[in-house]
This record gives C-alpha cells, sequence and structure tokens, in this order.
C-alpha cells in the first residue's frame, strides 16, 4: 500500500497589485498547496452472528503514542460500503503526521436519518499503517448506545508492562465499568456468589445466549415433552404398573439409554457406572472398612474372604454420607425418601466391578440391614434403587451443580471484574465463560427455584434439603479433588481397569496443561512476574473469597507466589469449564432416560427386613407417572447440543495475535484431534461407547 497520500489544502487566485518577485504567480493564476498525509488504511469486521449489524453510521478513531486521528465516518446505509449485510468494511484514515504506536481505537455510532439506534456487534478492527506494521484491535462487544466504546490493540499486557499512561488510564477505566456491571451476588447464604442479575435481559449483551441459542433453548425448553411424546402424561398421579409401561415412553431412545434399559438390572451394568456413568466422582479404594459399615471381613464371595480382597486393593467404596439426615419432600401429596447409603464393590478376575453389599442407612442397625447379591433378587434389586436414587441427588446437586455449574460461573465473574480484555488471562480465558452466566440464571428460576422443576420433582427439592447437601459438598470439596491427576491418585484408583473416565480426563488434563503452560510462560518469566501482578491476585483472591468463602481448608490458594501454581490452576479451571461439565452433564439422558435405573425420588421407606419385596413392591416405590416425565424432559434438555456449540480448543473470536499464543493454540488443537481420533477407535470395541470426554463433543464452557 502506499503509505502517503497527497492532499490540496489551498487554492486561491493572485489578487490584483505588483509584483515583487518573479516566485509570485501572475495575476488570475491557482495556487495549490499540497501536502503529505499519513495513509492508515482501517478495516472494521462486523460479527457472524445473527443481528450483529446496524443501521446506524459508525465513527472511528485512532489513538497512537504520537496522537490521534480525526473522527472518520465509516459510511453508512446509503453509500457504497455500508455495515448491514457486510463482514468487512474498509476506510482510509488520513493524518498530518505518523501516529506512533498505535494504543487504541475509539469507536461510536450514531442513529442514520429515519433509523432507530439499533445494536452492532463488532469483531475486531485491523489498521495498515504507513510504516508498513499491522495492529488488530479484538472488540467483540456489543455496542448498544451513542457512546465512545475505547478498544485496545491486540498484543497482551500484563498491568506493570503499561507504559503509556493513556494505555493505564483505560485500562483502570475498563476494570471500574466491570466492576459495575458484573456485580456478586448472593442466590444463598453459605453457597459460592453468583452474578447478581435479576433475569438473563438484565445480564450485558455479552454473557447472553446468541439469538440463535436463546430460540433454540426455549423452543426445546417448551416442546421437550412434546418432541418426548410424554404431553399428555405430566398431570398423571398414577403409580407404575409394568416396567413395559416404562419402556413404552421412551420414544426418543439413545443407543446407551437402550443398553441401560436392557442391563440395568445386572451388577456388572451397576458396576461400570461408578467409573463411566455421569458421577465417576465418588467410588474409591477401600483399604478398612468404615466403622458404621459392619460387613463381616469373613465374608466370602467366590474369590476370597472380603479381607484378603482389601489387602489386594481389589475392595472399592461409595459413601453417600452427605446425604445422611436429609428430609425428602412431598411428592403429590405422598412423603419421598432419600437415603444415605454405603456400597461395597469388588473388581473380579475378569476386570469388572461389581457391588458385594449395601447398607441404605449410615447408622447400623437391626432395622437397616447390609443387603448382598445372595439375597433374594428383588431384595438386591430394591436395594441398588435406592442406591440409583441416592446417587441422582449426589450426582445433581453436588458433582454437577457444585463443582461445574456455580465454580465456572465464580471463575467467570471474577475474571470479568479483575482483568481487561488486554491481559493475556482474559484472553486465555474468556472463550471458558462463554453462556455460564445465563445458563446459570436460567437453572436458578427454573430448575432449582420455588417452583422449579427439581424442586418439585425431586426428593431433595425442598429448600433447606438442598442447602444442607450443598452446604456439605462445599466443606468436603478440596483444590486437590479438582485436579484429576490428584484426584486419582487420592481415591487410589491409579490401576483400576476400564476406567475410560479417567484415562480420557487424565491426557486431556496434560493436553491442556502443556497448552497453559506455554501460554502463560510466554508472558510470565518468573515467579516475581506472576507476584508483581495486581490484576492477577484481585482474581484469585475474589475466587477464593466468593467461591471458596475464604476457607483456607479447601488448599484453594488465594494469591499466587509462582508461575508453577498459576499455570495449575489455570489448568483447573480450564478442565473444570469444559471437561469435567462434559464429563457429568452430556449423559444424563443416556443414564437417566430409563427411570428405574436413575430415579429422581422413591416414594416407599426401604426395607428394614429382609425377604418381603416382590416386584409390585418395587413398582410401588418408583416414583409417579409425572414426576418420571418431568425429570427425563429435563434430562433431555440438559443433554441437547446447540448448533452453535463450540468445541474445546476452537477459538471463533480472536484474541491472540503475537506469533507465540497462535502457535500454542495451533497444537493445542492439533493435540486434541488426535486424542479424539484415538477415542473413536477404542470405542469401536466397546459395547458401551464412552465419548463424554471426547474433545470433538465437549464444549469449551459450562453452555447448557
Amino acid at each position: 500500500m502506499d503509505p502517503w497520500s497527497v492532499r490540496i489544502t489551498q487554492s486561491k487566485f493572485q489578487p490584483p497589485g505588483p509584483r515583487h518577485s518573479e516566485n509570485v504567480p501572475p495575476y488570475g493564476m491557482m495556487v495549490f498547496e499540497v501536502v503529505k498525509m499519513a495513509k492508515y488504511e482501517v478495516k472494521v469486521f462486523t460479527g457472524s452472528c445473527v443481528y450483529a449489524s446496524t443501521f446506524n453510521d459508525v465513527y472511528i478513531k485512532l489513538v497512537g503514542t504520537k496522537g490521534e486521528s480525526e473522527r472518520s465516518w465509516l459510511k453508512g446505509l446509503f453509500s457504497s460500503v455500508n455495515i448491514m449485510g457486510s463482514k468487512v468494511n474498509t476506510l482510509d484514515v488520513h493524518c498530518p503526521t505518523s501516529l506512533g504506536d498505535l494504543i487504541l481505537v475509539e469507536i461510536d455510532k450514531r442513529p442514520l436519518g429515519i433509523f432507530p439506534e439499533d445494536d452492532w456487534f463488532p469483531a475486531k478492527v485491523e489498521v495498515n499503517c504507513p510504516e508498513g506494521n499491522t495492529y488488530f484491535f479484538p472488540i467483540y462487544h456489543w455496542i448498544d448506545d451513542s457512546e465512545v466504546h475505547r478498544f485496545r490493540a491486540g498484543k497482551a499486557l500484563l498491568c506493570y508492562e503499561e507504559t503509556h499512561s493513556l494505555g493505564k488510564y483505560d485500562r483502570e477505566q475498563e476494570l471500574k465499568i466491570r466492576a459495575e456491571e458484573y456485580c456478586w451476588g448472593s442466590f444463598e447464604d453459605g453457597l459460592p456468589y453468583c452474578i447478581k442479575a435479576d433475569s438473563t435481559d438484565s445480564l450485558p449483551s455479552e454473557v447472553q445466549f446468541s439469538f440463535t441459542k436463546d430460540a433454540e433453548f426455549k423452543l426445546t425448553a417448551v416442546y421437550g415433552q412434546a418432541q418426548l411424546k410424554l404431553s399428555q402424561l405430566v398431570y398423571c398421579r398414577e403409580k407404575w404398573t409394568s416396567f413395559d409401561d416404562i419402556q413404552r415412553i421412551m420414544s426418543n431412545a439413545t443407543e446407551i439409554s437402550e443398553y441401560v434399559q436392557k442391563h440395568w438390572k445386572e451388577d456388572t451394568f451397576f458396576g461400570y457406572q461408578y467409573l463411566n456413568g455421569v458421577n465417576p466422582m465418588l467410588i474409591r479404594r477401600c483399604r478398612v472398612l468404615p466403622d458404621n459399615f459392619p460387613v463381616p471381613e469373613a465374608l466370602d464371595f467366590g474369590e476370597g474372604s472380603l479381607a484378603e480382597q482389601m489387602k489386594k486393593g481389589n475392595i472399592y467404596l461409595c459413601d453417600y454420607k452427605r446425604l445422611d439426615g436429609v428430609k425428602a419432600r412431598m411428592i403429590n401429596g405422598e412423603q419421598q425418601y432419600l437415603m444415605a447409603p454405603l456400597v461395597l464393590l469388588f473388581k473380579k478376575q475378569d476386570d469388572t466391578l461389581v457391588p458385594i453389599a449395601i447398607q441404605l442407612k449410615q447408622t447400623p442397625g437391626e432395622d437397616n440391614p447390609i443387603f448382598y447379591p445372595s439375597d433374594s433378587e428383588y431384595d438386591w434389586l430394591l436395594a441398588k434403587t435406592f442406591v440409583r436414587s441416592a446417587d441422582f441427588t449426589e450426582h445433581e446437586l453436588n458433582t454437577h451443580l457444585l463443582r461445574t455449574h456455580l465454580l465456572a460461573e465464580v471463575f467467570a465473574v471474577s475474571l470479568l471484574r479483575n482483568l481487561p480484555m488486554v491481559h493475556p488471562l482474559y484472553k486465555l480465558l474468556v472463550p471458558y465463560t462463554r453462556y455460564t452466566m445465563h445458563i446459570n440464571l436460567l437453572a436458578r428460576k427454573l430448575l432449582i427455584s420455588k417452583e422449579g422443576v427439581f424442586t418439585k420433582y425431586a426428593a431433595s427439592g425442598c429448600k433447606e434439603t438442598k442447602k444442607t447437601i450443598l452446604t456439605r459438598s462445599l466443606t468436603s470439596m478440596t483444590y486437590s479433588s479438582l485436579c484429576i491427576p490428584d484426584d486419582i491418585a487420592e481415591r487410589g484408583l491409579e490401576d483400576i481397569p476400564n476406567f475410560y473416565y479417567r484415562d480420557d480426563g487424565l491426557q486431556l488434563w496434560d493436553i491442556i496443561f502443556r497448552f497453559v503452560k506455554g501460554v502463560l510462560s510466554s508472558y510470565y518469566k518468573d515467579d516475581a512476574a506472576v507476584q508483581k501482578d495486581s490484576e492477577l491476585q484481585k482474581w484469585i483472591g475474589d475466587i477464593f473469597k466468593y467461591g471458596f468463602l475464604s476457607q483456607a481448608s479447601a488448599g484453594i490458594p488465594h494469591q499466587f507466589d509462582a508461575v508453577d501454581d498459576l499455570i495449575k490452576f489455570v489448568t483447573m479451571v480450564m478442565f473444570t469449564c469444559s471437561c469435567q461439565h462434559g464429563a457429568v452433564n452430556t449423559g444424563q439422558y443416556d443414564y437417566g432416560a430409563w427411570m428405574p435405573n436413575n430415579p429422581t425420588s422413591l416414594k416407599r421407606h426401604p426395607p428394614t427386613t429382609k425377604g418381603t419385596t416382590t416386584e409390585a413392591t418395587l413398582l410401588e416405590t418408583l416414583p409417579d407417572v409425572n414426576t418420571t416425565v418431568h425429570g427425563m424432559a429435563v434430562m433431555w434438555l440438559l443433554s441437547q447440543q446447540s448448533s452453535d456449540f463450540v468445541p474445546l480448543g476452537q477459538y471463533p473470536q480472536q484474541r491472540f495475535f503475537e506469533e507465540t499464543p497462535c502457535k500454542l493454540i495451533t497444537e493445542f488443537q492439533g493435540e486434541l484431534k488426535i486424542l479424539s481420533a484415538a477415542i473413536e477407535v477404542r470405542n469401536q470395541s466397546l459395547d458401551v461407547k464412552y465419548t463424554y470426554l471426547d474433545p470433538a463433543k465437549l464444549e469449551n464452557s459450562v453452555a447448557i
């Protein structure tokens, strides 16, 4: 491009009078004064989402270290170039001299003629300078007013690297505005904080669902029961009279849900779900029996005594103690029941995992028998059904809601309050916050509110019960349990076979860790760089305070002292928001569509003696028809993938422009693609495919 342009700045006729110099032009001759101008080629990119364009006139100003340009008009609707319907608009900005290093661009818009003010979503601005270099300004921000908005150049900068006063000022102003837009709110005392917002419409535009996502979600939520062909059953309070009737309502069965329906009674499948179902977070190796679980150590179940198998490391425990003593709600005018079981499992010589003992309440006693596989068919099946119902509650409130949704919102709000767009950690993590506040607000309004579906149709739905379980879960949650390598080691699950959550999860953790280490190490050269980043320290300080309620016992850092500490924590954040959420969310309909495998509630008190349970007893214990239907509809809704789904590792909004992070993103995507292919090959030989940690099927963020 030609970096200089010629502009006529003055023209005139020589007035009458004596000529005093040969340099004075003759009377009547026009005089041109020619000035060379620095020319900046500016490209403005409008986002590709629905309604991103605008009918308004748009104006732009370039600001550099040596000055600023005039406010220039990007031609409007009735010009040869307009933003409506166009992806890129170009204009030349002329300046008398070079602006130096560009710091930011200022953008504003004004209504045009009869057209009212409307919203506009610019993606980025690209500026080719007369010196031959190019600047990129990432925006990805809805502009819905006539105010001036400032956006920084794309190079990532830490706060102490700001050398220009304007850059420092803009950084401070951006965080001041963000602190007002993203305020901490409290949904329930004693639980992690959330975004303060009354409705999804009151959220900042950048964190709301896109038009596409919003339309699809509302349509699915409204017509979900119809699509499942369940509409006529939502008001039916009758009990189930046969398993055939339950099977007939599985109109939208998946490959896995059909497998579940066929094999749910089997001990091997019961054990399998603790490894590769939607709640692989509870099982742990058992070396010593809990005092309140008096299973005889001499018990022989075909491959040696319990004591011998514990020494060999073949015994595993699932303890639902967080559910102990909570009161189940009333549904359809009937008292519901929720137990706090203890379950022993045994790894057999053929590497299958099977239950060998179940106690349904925490306190042993004559009215709390321990059930064994040798008991009658329906005694044993009913005991397993109470366990599966308890697992539904443990999964939904602790594993799913608290450990992914609520934590992801804390990470997101703290990020947006404390880190400006120019900060490298903001650029790295903002894709992992997409839609999280919106979906969580909907969950608080539609699922766990007073009239929410979970509240009304789950045994643990009443307010005090939910709060008790969530508070216990938060109190017992540790930093190490959020980091899958540490968690697997602490639970003693390093070598248990056929544990695909572990296998895929550890590989994903390593891939994310290498990526995060490469990116952050390029900005934080030593530990001192981390320690003096005040914005970073505020980010982790907020997470410690508002997410973990300043509980030092959790092991969550309240400040960062070393680069390695930062890398591990950011890896955990990315893993939690993408991989962990995918692992515990996506399979809900797969494993819950067949209700007896995952009942949201149970209607009868657990048996206090053996030998009295029949098939009729089991059917009477299962939730009513309408409770079943509502549970199925919610699990189906939460398992649906939207058309604007963004897979793990994809960055449709370009925020990094430096060579190192751009190269690392490409390598990151390559590693994820290789892992995805390997998972697909492995799954071809499995009866039940494990796809929940396939990178191609994982969303970047908690978006559903």
